[in-house]
């Protein structure tokens, strides 16, 4: 039997053009404005000589995501509304990515650089999940409506690869230029969206808004109670896992492509975010028509199939799995933040996106990108990289991930007003 963890009747068709094209809005120039950063990252730092601090430059995102998420999180679920939290990371982040342009324009030393992208991502990591948090909180009951609207996201990341490809940045620091002027961009956009007051909900916290708040809660720690429910456990478990092998995605997919005599290479990129789009569109009815655990089970195996065609290195085969990316990432990741909104109290909203994008992002990636790095350097040899090795012990990783989920989620019939705490 299907998991009817999202029933029709839960669908909300009051939200307003108006509001959702303030959303999409929204969710545009923040898939741009990342995309103008992390897409030509790689090809940037290979082509100023700095591709030895790559893997680290990678991580720092990661640590950011573990830094960071919760702390912002804890703080727009209490005390400051998301949309005005999100304002002013965006600004801070397009100053420091500014500073990282500079800074490798003028060959400064790699530390220097490393720091830089450190404080950058600091500010950067929170953003997905605090526009999650809002767009759900706008859709109320109607979480299954978030896949089109998100979809704005995906189409904005598609428009920020195709500018940097257009205007020839794709190995050029100007791409962070691009990147802060979209962050401005998205800064000065938000002063047009409504200010939510935080959720109300059932926890204790919000009903003694008095209380004194410990160090663990102000530090949005408290969202780590979470995983005391074993199907949300195996969930942030599942996705801090697929991350360490889905880590090598965007680092070293464009190396494979520039390998094959690829140009233009964060336009073929986009091709992941082309199938994305179409997945984001029939989300709703594909989660209803067929369950969560079976939609998250054929996007692990997808992820499976993606890094097998991978080990083929040949052209097609490759571009094959890139287009593959957007299928992967909407059935595992999408699904699973509309699978917390619907399952989470209303006032823990920001913190369970938070503590995704911490297990996924943060530990599973941060892990990811160094494990990845290194095993790449074990697979250089006399007569070139191993990429059909690289890529099979990936394709490996993740199907070990694809067993651990199926044996160990149960599913289970929403209960509404449940309290996950």
């Amino acid at each position: 039997m299907p998991d009817r963890s999202f029933p029709r009747t839960r669908l909300n068709q009051n939200l307003s053009l108006t509001a959702k094209l303030e959303l999409m809005g929204m969710l545009f120039l923040h898939g741009m404005a990342m995309a103008a950063w992390f897409v030509p990252m790689a090809s940037i730092l290979d082509a100023a000589n700095l591709d030895s601090i790559k893997p680290f430059a990678f991580a720092a995102s990661a640590l950011a995501t573990i830094l960071s998420p919760l702390f912002f999180g804890a703080l727009a679920d209490r005390s400051v509304p998301p949309i005005i939290v999100l304002r002013w990371v965006t600004l801070v982040t397009a100053a420091f990515a500014s500073l990282v342009a500079i800074a490798i324009h003028q060959q400064l030393p790699s530390i220097v650089i490393l720091l830089l992208l450190q404080v950058q991502a600091i500010f950067a990591a929170p953003t997905s999940s605090l526009s999650g948090a809002i767009v759900f909180a706008r859709l109320g009951t109607g979480q299954t409506r978030f896949g089109a609207i998100r979809s704005l996201g995906t189409i904005g990341w598609i428009v920020g690869c195709w500018a940097t490809s257009l205007l020839s940045l794709d190995q050029n620091p100007n791409a962070f230029f691009l990147s802060a002027g979209l962050w401005c961009g998205l800064f000065g956009f938000t002063w047009f969206l409504p200010s939510i007051p935080r959720s109300s909900g059932t926890s204790e916290e919000n009903r003694s808004p008095r209380t004194r708040m410990s160090l663990r809660q102000r530090l949005g720690l408290d969202a780590l109670g979470l995983l005391r429910d074993s199907n949300h456990r195996v969930v942030y478990i599942t996705a801090a896992l697929l991350a360490i092998p889905f880590a090598a995605f965007y680092p070293y997919t464009p190396r494979l492509l520039a390998d094959l005599n690829f140009e233009r290479i964060s336009a073929w990129m986009s091709l992941g975010q082309a199938s994305e789009v179409l997945m984001l569109l029939f989300m709703a009815q594909v989660l209803h028509r067929h369950g969560f655990k079976r939609i998250v089970c054929t996007g692990i195996f997808l992820g499976v199939v993606r890094y097998s065609l991978y080990a083929v290195s040949e052209p097609l085969a490759v571009l094959s799995g890139v287009a593959l990316h957007g299928m992967v990432f909407t059935f595992t990741y999408i699904s699973t933040q509309i699978y917390l909104a619907e399952r989470i109290d209303p006032a823990w909203q920001v913190r369970a996106q938070a503590l995704l994008s911490f297990m996924s992002g943060g530990v599973g990636n941060l892990i990811g990108y160094l494990a990845v790095g290194g095993w790449l350097t074990a697979c250089d040899g006399k007569d070139g990289r191993a990429w059909p090795m690289y890529w099979g012990v990936l394709a490996c990783a993740v199907l070990t991930v694809f067993i651990y989920f199926t044996i160990s989620f149960r599913s289970a019939t929403l209960k509404s007003g449940s309290n996950a705490t």
